[in-house]
Parts: C-alpha cells; structure tokens; sequence
C-alpha cells in the first residue's frame, strides 16, 4: 500500500484528534470520579499539545503507515491519576480505563451515523471520514489488549486476584518495555485479527448486517 503525503498528513491529523479526545476522557473520567490529579497536571483539556508524545504518538503511527500496517495505532503521554482517590475502588479505576476507549467507539459511531444520513458526503470526503472511523476503532481495540499498561489491563485488574494484581503491577512499571516487546513480539501475529476486525466493525457500522 502506498501513501502520498497528503494522505499521511491527513491520517495523522485523524490519529491525533483520536488520540487527544482518548487522553481528554481518561481524564474527565478520573476527574468526575473524584481524583483531580490528571486535572491539575492541565490534561483535562482537547488541546493536543498537552498529550502528545513525540515517539509514540507521532513517529510510531507514520511508520506503520509506511509499512502499510493494516491497524494505525499508537500512544499518547499517560494522563496521570491516583486510583486510590476515585471512588468505587478497582472498578472505579476500570471505569477510567474504559473511558479512553469508549470515546473512540462512540466517535466512530457518530461518524458513521453522519455518513448513513448524508451518504453524499462519501463522494466529497468519504475516505477522511471512513479513516476517522476505522483510526478511531484500531485505537479502541488496541487499548484493550489486556496487556499493562494498556487500558484493558486495568480493567482486568479490577476483577483478578491479588497476586494476579502484584505480577500485573510489575509489568505496567515497565509499560514502555512492556508495549515495545509485544510490537516486536506479537503484534504482526494480532495484527491481521485487528484489522479483520476494524474492518467487520466498520463495515457494521455503516450498512448493518
């Protein structure tokens, strides 16, 4: 697959409001459940500056552009915040985790809501919006990998005995190592199974079953 520069620029724009409105909800969540820190550390806000990463949220996504990965992922810098102080414990923080992921679900359904009711809209920018969909949900699905730190550990770890608990805290302590090994080590195995199923959800979304 080949890629002009628009198109980059253009994917990478989509990736970075996905990624910002995906920080900005972890920290709404934590915030609304009674842990200010992520507030106080100014990521409460859908500037993206505040959660861009220049490794991880910008150069990861445009390499696997250009070695036409079929799932465009990456990271944002970790909102901050203390899962001692949100209420309802664990699952309170789970309910932080799932926050980032949600809010991309819910965008891409929203796109593709616009796209069912105005469907001319495909032939003026149908490959801006349908990329807004697919970014939005490779990024949900991504975070969701129960692996620390993704946000799908910390909703495993809400429901999983202590000493699962203690063998997942050590990993999400080395969360950068953590995510380099699986991309080196699992993720051309995952990746054709996520982009099977961006592509299902995608095509659900817009013409049903």
């Amino acid at each position: 697959m080949s890629f002009n520069p628009v198109d980059i620029i253009s994917l990478i724009f989509i990736y970075v409001v996905a990624i910002t409105i995906h920080e900005y909800s972890h920290a709404a969540a934590s915030n609304a459940l009674g842990d200010p820190t992520a507030r106080h550390e100014g990521r409460l806000t859908l500037n993206p500056v505040a959660h861009i990463d220049p490794l991880t949220t910008l150069a990861l996504p445009i390499l696997l552009i250009l070695a036409g990965s079929p799932v465009i992922f990456g990271a944002a810098r970790p909102v901050p915040f203390n899962p001692y102080m949100v209420r309802y414990g664990k699952k309170g923080a789970a309910l932080v985790a799932l926050a980032g992921p949600a809010s991309n679900i819910l965008l891409a359904i929203i796109v593709a809501l616009i796209i069912r009711l105005a469907p001319s809209l495909l032939t003026a920018g149908g490959g801006l919006l349908l990329s807004m969909i697919t970014v939005n949900l490779a990024l949900a699905l991504f975070n969701l990998i129960p692996i620390p730190p993704l946000d799908g550990s910390r909703v495993v770890y809400a429901f999983v005995p202590a000493k699962v608990q203690e063998v997942m805290e050590r990993f999400e302590q080395s969360g950068p190592l953590v995510i380099f090994l699986f991309l080196i080590l699992a993720f051309p195995f995952i990746s054709p199974f996520l982009g099977t199923a961006v592509r299902g959800i995608t095509r659900f979304l817009l013409i049903g079953i």
